[in-house]
């Protein structure tokens, strides 16, 4: 899809773990890009590479994983060809994180506000301690914090605060991309649409763009414009949420969509998606989601899809052509519990 204004671009990007087993295909030729101040949600289950994939843009994946091809651009820069010095400059200035867990991301012994004081003075020279401070209160004031907790330490703070401070850390220095990996995960539903509508107004004031990692389609409907389904490494289905979510054209997506309890029109029994991940050591040949998806025919086993664009988005199933007649069929439960007696 062309599009103007790319402040992200990945490109057919593949990262593999070095295990005493082989390698493990995390991220396995995903393409996909972020225009500036735009929202893009990745979305799947846990161990299909999402986390892995937004880390890859910092450059803070462990030794063992290596860029077996493809590429990553930030401005048209190649992410992997910076120096140190760069991408220790691009870290927090440009590109921000909010982690998943915010009480492992704050150091326990130190007040919250020297931790986003060191922060800003790691990242962006020149900026003093009065200068820092003054930052810190008013950035805690944008998340709904009382500046004067900044005094506090992390056990002092709930989890709905410290998830709160965590974003004022990753916000500080006003970056261009942030990265929001699973930031509700644990929270109540309550002080997760806080955080959510939170990071949302947030996004909009700074003009910012943003990635919404996340295992649930809700968070995604609620804080994203586009979204790109990943499944064992690879996207399945990447356009935008109405589209996407409204009228899914991949399986996949379809399952993720029927387990899903909606609050809007007919109440209806979940049906969940049979059977487990893929082995990524050892891949099956033809398309990973084959093994569990009901509508999988002789080629799904033996030719992996190519991604093709339809209906303002891309897909990558086989039966692409066919699926408005499958859509049908995926709304009956039995064809999904079919496929559990073939997993079996």
């Amino acid at each position: 899809m062309s599009r103007e204004n790319i402040l992200l671009k990945i490109d057919d990007l593949k990262l593999y773990y070095h295990t005493t087993a082989g390698y493990v295909r995390a991220v396995d030729g995903v393409s996909l890009d972020v225009a500036v101040g735009e929202r893009l949600g990745l979305v799947g289950e846990s161990g299909c590479g999402k986390t892995t994939l937004m880390k890859a843009i910092l450059r803070l994946l462990p030794a063992n994983c290596r860029q077996m091809g493809g590429e990553m651009y930030y401005k048209g820069k190649a992410i992997s060809l910076l120096s140190e010095k760069e991408i220790q400059k691009l870290r927090w200035q440009e590109i921000s994180m909010i982690p998943q867990s915010a009480m492992n991301a704050l150091d326990p012994v130190y007040r919250i506000g020297a931790q986003i004081k060191e922060a800003m003075k790691a990242h962006q020279k020149g900026i003093g301690s009065k200068e820092a401070q003054e930052r810190a209160a008013d950035i805690f004031e944008l998340v709904g914090i009382n500046p004067k907790r900044l005094r506090d330490y992390p056990h002092q703070f709930s989890g709905g605060m410290k998830q709160r401070a965590a974003i004022a850390m990753a916000l500080v220095l006003n970056p261009n991309l942030i990265i929001a990996d699973e930031p509700t995960t644990a929270l109540d539903v309550i002080v997760q649409a806080q955080i959510l509508e939170r990071i949302n107004a947030l996004q909009q004031s700074y003009s910012g763009s943003l990635i919404m990692i996340t295992h649930d389609i809700s968070v995604i409907a609620q804080t994203c414009e586009k979204v790109a389904v990943m499944y064992a490494g690879k996207i399945m289905e990447y356009g935008t949420v109405r589209n996407v979510l409204n009228n899914p054209l991949h399986p996949y997506t379809l399952g993720l969509k029927n387990a899903f309890p909606s609050l809007l029109g007919e109440k209806k029994a979940l049906i969940s998606i049979p059977g487990s991940p893929p082995d990524l050591i050892k891949p099956q040949p033809g398309c990973l989601f084959a093994p569990r998806c009901p509508f999988a025919i002789a080629v799904c086993k033996t030719e992996d899809p190519p991604a093709k664009e339809k209906d303002g988005r891309v897909v990558a199933c086989h039966r692409l052509a066919e699926m408005e007649g499958l859509k049908v069929l995926a709304e009956d439960e039995t064809i999904w519990e079919r496929k559990v007696h073939a997993c079996d």
